[in-house]
């Protein structure tokens, strides 16, 4: 029998019990609702951490001051001043592989400009800080290397700090007091929004580190380096090298901990997108359970359906239908059903991604990979839960089948 007369006689038969037909695809509609709507939300929020891990800018290499665990006392990333300008020094000379070098300090302070004052986190930087971020400026220019060896007192600004002590006046060239410290603005940052762990990049003030030193916080240490290798592939080398120069400027012994912590951006990506990891294989397990779900609903209805069919299966067989007709009748019906399931699932996976974006305002990405998957598992649920119904109908016994009331 040819397929395309099987596929029209499989589907008149789904047509004649409409009710029982769409009930029966509800297991599989939802099953690949759920597998879209789910990959769509995971997908976006891991999108949204990539974006804010490549802002930090490209092949960024980050240490920090303090080490997790040292001696048995857990301090923390920058728990400690270890770092000085000539480790940073050491590094822009002595790592091969590294092109820019930028010494951080940290502080949150209160600025003030006129009668408006914000609380902000200040930063002193290198003069390459922003070249490392890939982080331009809407107005102004950055400050210079000149600024850096005189420690002047110039600083940029974020967006959020230009907002509360300015308005929508242009900030270039206009007074801003850190601790009484007067800093002339020379530059404006591009907004970048939100960072992976949530803060507010545009709160930021952004100074010479050693203006940050001298004028403001006292330090003589750093509470980190930022550094940029010149290609993503020597990251790791790059991480080895820095790691054994500041044991060996830090005279560390063999056996004794980091006061140190050094991490690549590929490091930081990988911490960042776990949970979404584990977050999608725990959603995409439980979405795979209501397909299988559906897939014994398929199989539970052709079976009642071989049994209902019994004796018109009996008169097929007499009139010439062979058993591989009927196994293909049966299956083709069982793939059809879950097919159908798997369209409408996944117009309204997609519906469901769409309206959680516009409603509750988290970030989706409908794939079509995701869509191209959850027909598969469709195709093959029905394949799967279909074939043991239609075998049994291909092996029913013609003259027994004509017999069954």
């Amino acid at each position: 029998m040819r397929i395309f007369a099987t596929f029209r006689m499989a589907v008149r038969a789904l047509r004649r019990n409409k009710l029982r037909t769409m009930l029966t695809m509800l297991g599989i509609v939802i099953g690949v609702c759920a597998v879209i709507s789910t990959f769509s939300l995971v997908n976006g929020a891991k999108s949204s951490v990539e974006a804010q891990i490549a802002s930090l800018g490209q092949n960024v290499v980050l240490i920090f001051s303090g080490s997790l665990s040292r001696g048995g006392v857990h301090s923390g990333w920058g728990g400690a001043g270890t770092l000085t300008i000539e480790d940073a020094t050491a590094i822009q000379k002595e790592v091969s592989g590294i092109v820019s070098v930028s010494p951080e300090l940290r502080s949150g302070s209160q600025v003030s400009a006129g009668n408006q004052n914000w609380s902000t986190t200040v930063l002193g930087e290198g003069d390459e800080y922003l070249e490392i971020r890939q982080w331009p400026l809407s107005d102004g220019a950055m400050f210079t290397p000149q600024d850096v060896r005189g420690a002047n007192k110039v600083a940029i600004i974020g967006l959020t700090v230009s907002k509360q002590l300015y308005g929508d006046a242009s900030p270039i060239g206009q007074v801003i007091r850190v601790k009484n410290v007067p800093f002339i603005i020379t530059g404006l940052l591009v907004p970048k929004g939100l960072s992976v762990s949530g803060s507010d990049q545009d709160d930021v003030m952004i100074v010479p580190y050693t203006s940050a030193m001298k004028r403001l916080f006292g330090s003589t240490t750093l509470r980190g380096i930022t550094a940029q290798a010149s290609d993503p592939k020597v990251l790791s080398d790059v991480q080895h090298q820095i790691t054994d120069l500041l044991r060996q400027r830090h005279h560390i012994q063999p056996n004794r901990d980091d006061d140190f912590t050094v991490r690549t951006q590929e490091e930081i990506a990988e911490a960042a997108t776990a949970t979404s990891k584990i977050m999608a294989l725990l959603l995409g397990g439980t979405s795979l359970v209501s397909l299988i779900v559906g897939g014994i609903g398929i199989m539970n209805i052709m079976l009642v359906s071989v049994t209902e069919r019994t004796r018109e299966i009996g008169i097929r067989m007499a009139v010439g239908a062979k058993g591989k007709d009927i196994l293909l009748q049966f299956l083709i019906e069982a793939v059809t059903l879950s097919l159908l399931g798997g369209i409408i699932g996944s117009a309204l996976g997609v519906m469901a991604s769409k309206f959680v974006a516009a409603k509750m305002n988290l970030p989706t990405l409908t794939s079509v990979s995701s869509i191209l998957f959850a027909f598969g598992v469709s195709f093959f649920v029905g394949i799967f839960f279909g074939f043991y119904p239609a075998r049994k109908a291909a092996q029913l016994d013609p003259i027994d089948a004509l017999r069954y009331e």
